[in-house]
């Protein structure tokens, strides 16, 4: 059986490849689905933790059922997807003698879920996971991790927003503009889906496990191929939302900050989505006080105005636009603008993107399982062409401002594999130099990075503002800096080895160092680091 799992930050949802309608399906987990007439069923992203040493732990509609989530209780857990792959600011719960993290967190969850598809009549076969475009590395290698111990064959990953674009069933040269809206995060990327023959026999998606070949090994037909053209995303979700609108009534109600009044103010905004007017009843069990939590859409955008929302999604979208002018595609280039995630279904976001977008381009009737549906598709033969997200270069001494800098040598938005290796040329900077040190990093946007906190019980992110590049080191360590030894010495004054850079398949940052001198080659397709 194939499966793909879209985990959210909110929900989760789980579809299968229906071999006799040769169409995905949705399914329904008993006891951790909503039992309510929803259409897709959803896995609520929740875990409650009963043992935390014998790993008993309540997960999905389940701890709705049994009323864990309105408990002020630190053994229940929400929101949790955010923290996973992060540096945690703050207290993280010690539960039955061990500290708890969110990665152990989502490992429950997910193992759970397994469990209960490993339990269905024919197993899994195959699993496509789905990756958050702006967290990818550190979460692959999470699941990775997660993955590897469990009873699943082949697993697959695939990037969120070009699943969606699948989803929807577009299979044209056109350029499509997906906004991925969860509880989590926003993510935005422009795709072009195009149609291929296929000349090889690699594996298709980004691969963690394989047992047996490819199903698109035996296919003689043309596949789908999707394309990646720009990305751009912010730590921002509907779990902000539901924090706000707590806010606004701690400000106007005097109510506390608990689960509680969380989860009342998540109905409310839902309750928004579809009408004009909403309004939950607070009651404190302690003093017999009952609050009326009311609230209407204009009153909710002069929240989401105060927080800067608009702002953040108007950041975002500049950032994709100007990646996609410099590959010549402009506004009106865009052709279809898909919307999935619970949180594009507030009218205050729809009505953002129409101030882009014609109505006529925007598809939104696939909210939830899109993303699912699209991720199935390359268990059928799809190729996945993706490109890097981030720039990476080598350390040198600035010499007029007494201080080190970096040279990039490959920019964000190449594709992999590369087709050509990047050279660099590099000569001796001492008498009788023995060897030659290089210092590879990922460099980042110069707005910055996210920091995750506590406030609270809340799990927030913030995005750093910074008027400098950061950069990450992949190879700075004893021994690793070293990719070259002089034989004879090196002397100032003449080019002395070429370097040669190249990104394989998988992502992997390979080089070959010739000796310019003697014609050797030093060190050939050597491992540096996997890139994101």
């Amino acid at each position: 059986m194939a499966i793909a799992i879209d985990f959210g930050t909110s929900n989760t949802i789980i579809t299968r490849w229906n071999p006799v309608t040769q169409q995905p399906e949705t399914l329904t987990l008993p006891g951790l689905s909503l039992q309510q007439s929803l259409n897709p069923p959803l896995i609520p992203s929740l875990v409650y933790v009963e043992e935390a040493s014998q790993n008993q732990v309540v997960i999905g509609q389940q701890v709705r059922d049994r009323g864990l989530d309105f408990k002020a209780d630190q053994r229940f857990f929400r929101g949790f997807k955010r923290g996973i792959g992060t540096d945690i600011q703050g207290f993280l719960p010690e539960l039955d003698g061990q500290i708890i993290t969110f990665e152990q967190v989502g490992n429950w969850f997910l193992s759970r879920v397994i469990e209960e598809l490993a339990a269905m009549e024919g197993g899994i076969d195959s699993l496509v996971l789905t990756i958050p475009v702006d967290s990818f590395e550190s979460y692959r290698y999470w699941l990775g991790n997660v993955f590897e111990k469990l009873p699943v064959e082949q697993v697959r990953m695939l990037d969120e927003p070009t699943a969606a674009a699948l989803g929807y069933g577009l299979t044209d040269q056109d350029n499509l503009l997906v906004i991925d809206f969860g509880g989590g995060t926003l993510d935005l990327s422009l795709v072009s889906l195009e149609q291929t023959a296929q000349t090889n026999n690699k594996p298709v998606g980004f691969l963690l496990k394989w047992a047996n070949k490819s199903l698109a090994e035996d296919s003689k037909q043309k596949v789908k191929t999707a394309r990646v053209l720009a990305k751009a995303g912010q730590n921002l979700g509907g779990t902000d939302v539901d924090n706000w609108i707590v806010d606004y009534f701690v400000k106007t109600n005097n109510l506390p900050v608990n689960s509680i009044t969380t989860r009342l103010a998540e109905r409310v905004k839902i309750q928004l989505s579809s009408q004009s007017k909403a309004s939950e009843v607070y009651f404190n069990d302690e003093t017999f006080d009952s609050y009326e939590l009311d609230l209407d859409r204009p009153t909710l955008e002069n929240i989401l105005k105060d927080n800067g929302f608009f702002d953040k999604l108007h950041e975002a979208m500049m950032s994709l636009l100007q990646q996609a002018r410099r590959q010549g595609i402009e506004l009106d280039d865009i052709t279809q603008v898909l919307l999935v995630g619970g949180s594009v279904q507030l009218p205050a976001v729809q009505t953002w993107i129409q101030q882009y977008f014609e109505p006529e381009k925007i598809r939104s009737e696939k909210p939830f399982e899109a993303i699912a549906q699209g991720a199935l598709q390359i268990t059928q033969g799809l190729e996945i062409k993706d490109y890097l997200y981030h720039s990476y270069g080598v350390r040198y001494w600035d010499r007029r401002n007494q201080r080190h800098s970096w040279q990039p040598i490959i920019k964000a938005g190449q594709a992999y594999p590369m087709s050509q290796p990047v050279e660099l040329v590099l000569g001796a900077s001492r008498e009788n130099q023995p060897s030659i040190e290089l210092i590879i990093g990922e460099l980042g946007a110069e707005t910055g990075g996210t920091e995750v906190y506590f406030d609270g019980d809340r799990l927030v992110t913030r995005k750093l503002q910074s008027s400098t590049t950061t950069v990450k080191p992949l190879n700075d360590s004893e021994g690793a800096r070293n990719i070259a030894q002089l034989t004879p010495p090196g002397f100032p004054g003449s080019d002395r080895i070429k370097v040669m850079f190249q990104v394989d398949q998988q992502r992997f940052l390979r080089i070959t160092v010739e000796d310019l001198l003697t014609n050797n080659i030093l060190v050939e397709n050597q491992l540096v680091a996997q890139l994101s």
